[in-house]
Formats: C-alpha cells, sequence, structure tokens
C-alpha cells in the first residue's frame, strides 16, 4: 500500500502541534478547610498548579485572566438522593497595570475586593485562594446531619485570547478545570 508523502507531512505537523502530557494544565485544591463562626459555616482552599508559563505572558501583556469558582453544600441523605443546601458561583480576576509595574487581583465574593502585589506569585496564589467564604447560617443546618461542602475551579472561557481560543492546540494551553474536591462534616 502506497501512502501519499504530502499526507505524512500534514500528520506529522498536526501531531507535532498537539501538546503532549506534560503541557496539560492539572490544577488541583489543597488545603480546603471547613469551619464555622458564631453564625456561618466558612470555607477556606487553596487552588494549585493552574497557570501555565502561555497564561503568564498573557497576563503581563494585558489581558486579565479570570478563575471561576463553584461551591455546593449537600445534606447527605442515606438512601434517598442527598438535597442541594447551597449552590455558590463567583469569579477572581487577575490583571496586569504596566504602567505601576503590578498585578491586581479582584474577588467578587468580597464585594469586589482589590488586592495588589508587585509578585506575579502572590498574584498567583490570591487568585486561587478563598478564605473565609460565607457559606451557609448556621441557623439553616439541621443538627445530627451529615454535610459535604464540594468545590471546583475553572478558567473562564472570555480568558482565551481571541484568536488563539479557536485553535484547537492553543486551547489546550489556555484550558484549567479542577476535579470536584469534597469535605464531609457532622453538624
Amino acid at each position: 500500500m502506497r501512502i501519499f508523502p504530502g499526507l505524512l507531512c500534514w500528520l506529522a505537523v498536526i501531531i507535532l502541534l498537539l501538546p503532549g502530557p506534560s503541557v496539560a494544565n492539572e490544577g488541583r485544591i489543597d488545603e480546603m478547610v471547613v469551619t464555622n463562626s458564631d453564625r456561618e459555616v466558612l470555607l477556606y482552599f487553596q487552588v494549585r498548579d493552574f497557570m501555565t508559563p502561555e497564561m503568564e505572558e498573557g497576563v503581563k501583556s494585558g489581558l486579565p485572566l479570570t478563575m471561576i469558582f463553584l461551591v455546593e453544600l449537600h445534606r447527605q441523605r442515606w438512601g434517598w438522593r442527598d438535597r442541594k443546601l447551597v449552590e455558590l458561583e463567583f469569579t477572581h480576576v487577575l490583571s496586569y497595570d504596566s504602567l505601576k509595574d503590578e498585578y491586581r487581583v479582584t474577588r467578587e465574593e468580597e464585594e469586589g475586593r482589590v488586592v495588589s502585589t508587585a509578585s506575579l506569585a502572590e498574584a498567583r496564589r490570591l487568585l486561587g485562594r478563598v478564605s473565609g467564604l460565607a457559606v451557609l447560617p448556621l441557623s439553616e443546618l439541621e443538627p445530627d446531619q451529615t454535610y459535604s461542602l464540594s468545590a471546583k475551579a475553572r478558567l473562564a472561557e472570555k480568558s482565551r485570547p481571541p484568536l488563539l481560543g479557536r485553535l484547537l492546540p492553543f486551547r489546550r494551553l489556555w484550558s484549567f478545570e479542577t476535579d470536584w474536591h469534597s469535605v464531609e462534616f457532622y453538624y
């Protein structure tokens, strides 16, 4: 069987353009803690290993990076479907101000509070950090029940560069989503 040389060249180009496993973005949620104040259930966690060098370059050249967080609280019921009590969605946005040479992280769940830093490493940490999120008033929890609090993070589609976002190999460089991470607690 004869294979056309042109077809082999195109196949080689396509294979070379596809990123390998080392390029894949394997972000994860770490240090997830559920606690309470005197009135509310509070959530703390950190998203790690989510930013690629291409994302860092994009932010440095003026593209804002938007991370979407999803949080769900379920009351577990044995023999029944778990009951969803809360479903929250909020964003953190990382941008770069080239005039002041500083990074800014805007946190939607903190009434749009902006934190500025000169360090990209610190900005990355702030972008992925959820600290003291008020999930639900304690008065809405039933005593002697088991609950499951889950969180997930993903990069917003609008964060991708407009032209490169349509090309499959580059889409993977700007793609990020964690698995659901859950903590069970008894109240």
